[in-house]
């Protein structure tokens, strides 16, 4: 017995690349894009290792545990690596980044993650690109989390390497993700003699066989169910307009942020400036002798799920997450957050002000 889920019409190469055309407006760039069969960690990876090699000196910005990751695959691949770490409270500068440059004026490799949902931060990669082209050195830029919440412009901003997801504030499937290649890439990975060839990290064979090749023939099956919701995904967002949809994950992090600062009991934003934080995920710092884990899961228990996670690692204990991304980044999930994170502070003996927090997400939701 046949079902429209399971057995799709086979997908062909002319709609594969259809989709790939359509994350290209997305991002408004007039760079090849490729998408690749798997979560965006297989992107971020293949194109570490295929642009950076032991002649590579990378600046490894890190505000946050995605930017830890990308250090170690650029030492595994052998490159000179200078970490520029921030609190995670906080975001990075460009004056930071032209800074590091005066101090390894070799550097010729950048990675930045653009928002850091696991900490709640953003950094203005706008400002950073001008840095990064005055310096003549390679721009790859983690956006998975940031794509849809608010701008990524790679041609604007002068990334080389962009990667991008669609399961957090596109709303769409976890398993295909994509990334867009400037030429200046390509052509470090063709003289990088470690980049990845004839393996499912190579974005090198993609270009080769898929693009140069007038993207006639794929390189393997592709993951059909991913591909179709990705389309679908993208064919939401399209219809909504992306602005409306960056609008209203700017919403949800305003009056996140604002109700929580409301309803008291010790809470209180993580990322101590507006204007660093996330649109698509806020995060609150536990009172002193709270454990936010636990805060989390009495909050849970208490009624439906809601989209709260407590910190990852070392961060477990302090900090909360509001997933206010996707289907999400509405109104009645901000509320419905405030409320249980209300009572579950209650419940520890917090004085807390719901019906204050609830009129401050309202005023805050523009």
């Amino acid at each position: 017995m046949t079902h429209p889920l399971l057995d799709p019409a086979p997908m062909d190469a002319a709609r594969f690349a259809a989709i790939e055309d359509r994350v290209a407006r997305l991002l408004d760039t007039a760079q090849d894009v490729v998408i690749t069969q798997g979560e965006a960690l297989l992107p971020l990876e293949g194109a570490i290792r295929g642009a950076a090699g032991p002649d590579t000196v990378a600046l490894n910005v890190i505000t946050g545990p995605y930017g830890q990751t990308f250090g170690n695959w650029l030492r595994d691949c052998g490159a000179t690596v200078h970490d520029l770490a921030v609190p995670f409270h906080t975001a990075v500068t460009a004056e930071q980044v032209r800074e590091a440059f005066a101090e390894h004026p070799e550097i010729d490799f950048v990675s930045l993650v653009h928002a850091e949902a696991a900490t709640g931060n953003t950094n203005p990669v706008a400002e950073i690109g001008e840095v990064v082209r005055e310096r003549g050195a390679l721009f790859s830029v983690d956006a998975v989390a940031s794509v849809g919440a608010e701008p990524v412009l790679p041609d604007a901003w002068g990334v080389d390497l962009c990667v991008i997801g669609a399961q957090k504030a596109l709303g769409g499937p976890a398993g295909v993700s994509a990334v867009s290649v400037s030429e200046r890439a390509w052509a470090r990975m063709a003289a990088n003699p470690r980049a990845p060839r004839r393996s499912y990290l190579s974005l090198l064979d993609w270009k080769e066989r898929w693009i140069d090749g007038g993207r006639r023939a794929l390189l393997h099956a592709p993951a059909q169910l991913e591909m179709l919701a990705l389309e679908a995904c993208l064919e939401r967002v399209g219809a909504a307009g992306l602005p409306a949809v960056m609008a209203r994950h700017a919403s949800a992090a305003a009056a996140t942020r604002a109700g929580a600062t409301a309803l008291g009991g010790g809470l209180e934003p993580y990322v101590r400036e507006a204007r660093d934080a996330a649109p698509v995920a806020t995060t609150l710092r536990t009172p002193p002798g709270v454990d936010a884990s636990e805060l989390v899961a009495r909050a849970l228990a208490a009624g439906p799920a809601l989209p709260l996670a407590a910190g990852g690692g070392a961060l477990a204990g302090e900090m909360i997450r509001v997933n206010h991304y996707g289907r999400d980044a509405t109104p009645e999930t901000v509320l419905a957050c405030l409320s249980a994170l209300g009572d579950a502070l209650a419940g520890t003996g917090r004085t807390t002000d719901p019906e204050g927090a609830r009129r401050a997400a309202a005023g805050a939701w523009r």
